[in-house]
This record gives structure tokens, C-alpha cells and sequence, in this order.
């Protein structure tokens, strides 16, 4: 059964690897997948209809150009499984996985409506998933509702619902940040492309913080260039593994930021933990529940990995996380540790960190003491201009007033330090 939702085009716009994440532009054989081929409408699409034998309450708009997949069952974790080169729909045909992650799974298709391809979105069929892309997909709606003037989020096209999955499609855009990385041997970005993408983040930020929504899961998985284009310059400074000396520059720094499932309202109180370990910011550790702040946090530490080529805390233990904040940024706020819910009370110790006395060993305790300061970070990776992002990154993950930066209300604090390194 497909629930069919249609929106308009001209709105449509080195660390531990212990945990999945989304690779978006890496072709993957696999044999998981989507759909049953009848495309089911509730009556508000356009489009010749006729009855659907199986379903008579419900309506199959136009006719199927293929055959459609045979039924299969889902696999262990309810993801979809589907042969490439089927039908998604009669308007999409499966061209190839670009993506897995916790969610589910990410398929490139052609579109044979608008002949050109996009990304959908298979989400397992297990109710805290499904739950999690309705959410989802009312954040995109509401968010391509206010958008006006382009704010840097994906766009969504439209969504179905069959064989218990919700699809959700977008426009297909290129890699991750991530994966760019990644592809470039974890050699940092020049700090102007840096400058240009904390730029558009700060303003995604802000747009959404307008409108009472915190993401709570920004890392670089999530924040993708829009086109693939790329350029290889010389690089004498580092040789990759296949011994030359060149780097990736993209073509364009535009980006968009994708994963809204767990975006939660700034209007509610909430204690769960979403965001990814090394992008978690210390409210969230200490149980204080989410805020706008966090948002920047998580920003603070993609900019300065995009400066250095590593993520900035790259740890997987909690006391040891808070104890690296102290150690690159400075003592934690006492009002912070004061507020510290029963769950963290092993962590402060008389209105302090708990450390070392609470380190799980001394190899944990050698890894804090071998990290450097904020500024001396960012000075070992940037030639030029190392002063300004040094105040926009203190700015960001310690609340420093800077210019018209403040936290009085949502939209300001991320749309006042956009204004000073702009």
C-alpha cells in the first residue's frame, strides 16, 4: 500500500570506526531492498485510477510498466529486500544502494516522471523506525513550508508507505563530509572551504532554531555536498597511500544537511541520548536534557575536525569524553556539574570532574593528557586567519560572548557568530 504525498519542485531545492554510518555516494553491491510495484494513492493525486483488486478502498494510479518484484520477506532487522534493477514503484527503478545505517538503507533511483535520480529512503519495518520517520518526515514538511530563500536542509519530494516501509524521497546529492574525508586520506580542508560550510551550517542552524527544532544528530555523515564535482590539486605537503601527492577540492561548497528522525522541539524537555558519541555535547553526557546549544556544540567539533582531519574527542567513554572537553577547552561550567542528574552523579565528585580518580585505566588517562589545547589545534592545521576561527570555535562550544552572539533566544546565537567569521 503507498500513501502518496507529492510536494512542488520549486521548493525542492582519523577516528575510531565503531559505528555505521551513511555512505551516500560509494556504490555497494547488495541484495536488499523495496516495493511491490502497484503505486496506491489516497485519492488526492492526479492521474487516471482505476480500483485495485486487493484493496478496494484504495485506488492504483496509472498502469505498471513492469513487472512488479516478487514478494520476499524482510530480513532479520525488517530491512527491505529487493534485486537491482527492479521496480520501485512503477516511477522508480533501482539503480543501486548508496547508503546503510541504523534507519535502513539508501537506494539511488531513476525517476521516470521527472527522468532524472533520486534518493529514497527505506526505513525498516520496526515501529520506533517507522515512528522516527514520520517524525521526520513532518520536520521536512514544516521545514519546506519556511523555505524561502534556500537554508542549506534536503528537500524532501514525496513519501509512501509500502509492505510496512516508509520511503521517503529526496534529490540526489553528492558525498558526505564525511566520506570526502575519507577520500582525501583524513587530510584537512583548506580553512576557506571551512569558513564557507560553517558558514551555511550556522545558518541551518539558525533557520532552524527559528522555527523551535534542534536536529541533535549534526556530524559530518549528515551534512552532504550537493554535487559530486571534484578537482584534484597538488598537495606537497602529505603523500596519500598510493603515493601521490594530490588532494580532492569540491567543484562547489554547497551543502545540505540531511536525518532529521530524531530532530526534537525546542517547546519539550528531552533527556534521551541521540547524537552520534563524537559530536555529543556535555549537557547530553550529564543528562540535562536537550537545548539550542547543543545544535553548536556538534558544529564546533565538525569544524575543527574539517580543520584537522580527525574528530576533535575521539573517545567511546563518558567520563573520559568530559574529561577531554576540560582538557582541549577548559573546566566545565560548576553550574553544569552542580546540575548533573542521578544518572551522572559518577562523574562529579564535590562540584568536579571525577577525574583521573574515576578513569577506567591509565591508558585512558595518557589518552587526555596527550590532547592539545583549542588554540594550539587549531594552529598546527591553519596558516592564515587561525585567530578568527579560534574565536568562532571558542564561540560556539563555550557560549563566549562574541559581538551580537548570546543565547537569549533561539535563531540569535547561531545567526551571531554566522555574522562574525562571515
Amino acid at each position: 500500500m503507498e500513501y502518496v504525498r507529492e510536494y512542488p519542485y520549486d521548493q525542492i531545492d582519523r577516528r575510531p570506526r565503531k559505528r555505521p554510518r551513511v555512505n551516500w555516494d560509494t556504490p555497494q553491491s547488495s541484495k536488499s531492498g523495496l516495493y511491490n510495484g502497484q503505486e496506491v494513492g489516497n485519492g488526492t493525486s492526479f492521474g487516471p485510477w482505476r480500483v485495485h483488486t486487493e484493496h478496494s478502498s484504495h485506488f492504483v494510479k496509472g498502469l505498471v510498466h513492469k513487472g512488479s518484484p516478487p514478494w520476499r520477506d524482510d530480513d532479520k532487522d525488517g530491512h527491505y529486500m529487493f534485486e537491482l534493477g527492479e521496480n520501485l514503484t512503477p516511477r522508480y527503478k533501482i539503480l543501486r544502494k548508496i547508503g546503510e545505517g541504523t534507519f535502513g538503507q539508501v537506494l539511488e533511483c531513476w525517476d521516470r516522471e521527472i527522468r532524472g535520480t533520486v534518493a529514497v529512503k527505506i526505513i525498516r519495518s520496526i515501529k520506533k523506525y517507522r515512528d522516527a520517520a514520520m517524525v521526520e518526515i513532518d520536520v521536512l514538511e514544516r521545514l519546506g513550508t519556511h523555505n524561502r530563500y534556500g537554508n542549506c536542509c534536503v528537500q524532501i519530494r514525496n513519501w509512501f508507505d509500502y509492505r510496512n516501509h516508509i520511503c521517503i524521497v529526496f534529490e540526489m546529492l553528492g558525498p558526505s563530509l564525511f566520506d570526502f574525508l575519507r577520500k582525501n586520506n583524513y587530510r584537512s580542508f583548506p580553512v576557506d572551504l571551512v569558513r564557507e560550510i560553517g558558514r551555511q551550517l550556522l545558518e541551518c542552524v539558525a533557520f532552524m532554531h527559528d522555527l523551535y527544532l534542534i536536529h541533535t544528530d549534526l556530524k559530518p555523515e549528515n551534512i552532504l555536498f550537493v554535487s559530486s564535482d571534484y578537482v584534484r590539486l597538488p598537495d606537497y605537503k602529505s603523500t596519500s597511500k598510493d603515493g601521490s601527492q594530490s588532494r580532492r577540492l569540491p567543484k562547489s561548497c554547497a551543502i545540505k544537511v540531511i536525518d532529521f528522525g530524531s530532530t526534537a522541539s525546542g517547546h519539550q524537555v528531552h533527556h534521551y541520548i541521540v547524537s552520534t558519541r563524537h559530536y555529543r555535547a556535555p549537557e547530553v553526557i550529564l543528562g540535562l536534557g536537550w537545548s539550542y546549544p547543543c545544535d553548536l556544540w556538534s558544529v564546533g567539533c565538525i569544524l575543527a575536525e574539517l580543520c584537522s582531519g580527525e574528530a576533535l574527542f575521539q573517545t567511546h567513554e563518558n567520563l573520559e569524553h568530559l574529561a577531554m572537553m576540560e582538557r582541549v577547552l577548559g573546566p566545565l561550567p560548576e553550574h553544569m556539574l552542580r546540575s548533573a542528574d542521578r544518572h551522572a552523579e559518577k562523574y562529579v565528585r564535590k562540584g568536579r570532574l571525577n577525574w583521573p580518580d574515576g578513569a577506567i585505566s591509565r591508558e585512558s588517562i595518557r589518552a587526555v593528557q596527550k590532547l592539545p589545547r583549542l588554540q594550539n589545534l587549531v594552529m598546527q592545521h591553519v596558516d592564515h586567519s587561525a585567530g578568527d576561527l579560534i574565536d568562532l570555535l571558542q564561540g560556539i562550544v563555550t557560549g563566549f560572548k562574541l559581538t551580537t552572539f548570546c543565547w537569549c533566544s533561539p535563531g540569535c546565537s547561531a545567526e551571531g557568530l554566522k555574522l562574525v567569521w562571515s
